[in-house]
């Protein structure tokens, strides 16, 4: 796969007004055809000066047939993004334009080449680490790590119990607002299951909700409302990293590139 890290490196080509030259930190030039734009990788003469330069060397990476042109305005840094819409184009070449009008490529997109990282979080409410990390992908704030993300949400209406955790999530009966009486079930984790003992004693029983509990896969990132668990975790047999529950995006960022360069032995 070439998928260029910097589109400062990409050049198009409409016409030569400047002859057979190019801009000197282009290495890779998307030149329009008559049958279509086609993908060349250039090298600028490395004994010329100035800032457009002749080429020296160029060959074709992509014929027209080879190329499609995406036809919407991306977020030019959402990498994993890219490759996806990539090999959805059936093409071996997919370039894209950006927000700004930059341009890159994706050519013979292999998206093995990214670290698949596991996201484990419930609804409802909103599932507030997952629709974070989200969000930060639409931004382009993951690009330059070069992972995916593989999200797993529970949904806790499915769980078996009479009670559940919080009004906040719309449930009738909760352990925020309502009495939970003997044998019932409450939905909840251990801090859920912590205060319905200690103002119900043992006559109620649990169904875990935790994201924890969910953990199958590796390396995961998941939320838990416990300060005790934060940090880096071994998980039903699976390494990962764990962000409390009220973790702002800034923190789930910096908790997903202390994973990506554990993972990577940095």
């Amino acid at each position: 796969m070439i998928f260029p890290r910097e589109c400062k490196v990409v050049g198009h080509a409409r016409g030569r007004p400047c002859g057979e030259k190019v801009y000197f930190l282009t290495q890779y030039l998307i030149r329009e055809t008559p049958r279509g734009p086609e993908l060349l990788e250039v090298a600028a003469d490395p004994l010329a000066s100035g800032m457009m330069r002749p080429v020296s060397k160029a060959r074709v990476l992509a014929t027209p047939k080879e190329v499609t042109v995406y036809p919407g305005r991306v977020q030019i840094a959402d990498r994993a993004h890219l490759v996806g819409l990539a090999l959805e184009s059936g093409t071996r070449c997919t370039v894209f334009i950006g927000h700004d009008e930059h341009m890159t490529f994706v050519l013979d997109p292999d998206p093995d080449a990214f670290l698949r990282i596991h996201v484990y979080d419930v609804v409802p409410p909103r599932p507030t680490l997952s629709s974070a990390i989200l969000e930060l992908e639409e931004v382009g704030m993951f690009g330059e790590l070069d992972i995916a993300f593989v999200h797993t949400l529970r949904d806790i209406s499915e769980a078996e119990a009479e009670v559940f955790p919080c009004r906040a999530a719309g449930f009738e009966r909760t352990l925020d607002s309502d009495p939970v009486f003997p044998h019932e079930r409450v939905a909840g984790c251990l801090t859920g299951t912590q205060i319905a003992k200690e103002c119900y004693g043992e006559d109620v029983s649990f169904v875990d909700i935790c994201p924890l509990q969910a953990v199958r896969e590796e390396p995961f990132i998941a939320r838990c409302c416990r300060k005790e668990r934060e940090g880096f975790r071994t998980v039903n047999g699976k390494r990962g990293i764990v962000v409390h529950w009220g973790a702002g995006p800034a923190e789930i960022y910096r908790a997903v590139v202390r994973l990506v360069e554990r993972e990577r032995g940095k």
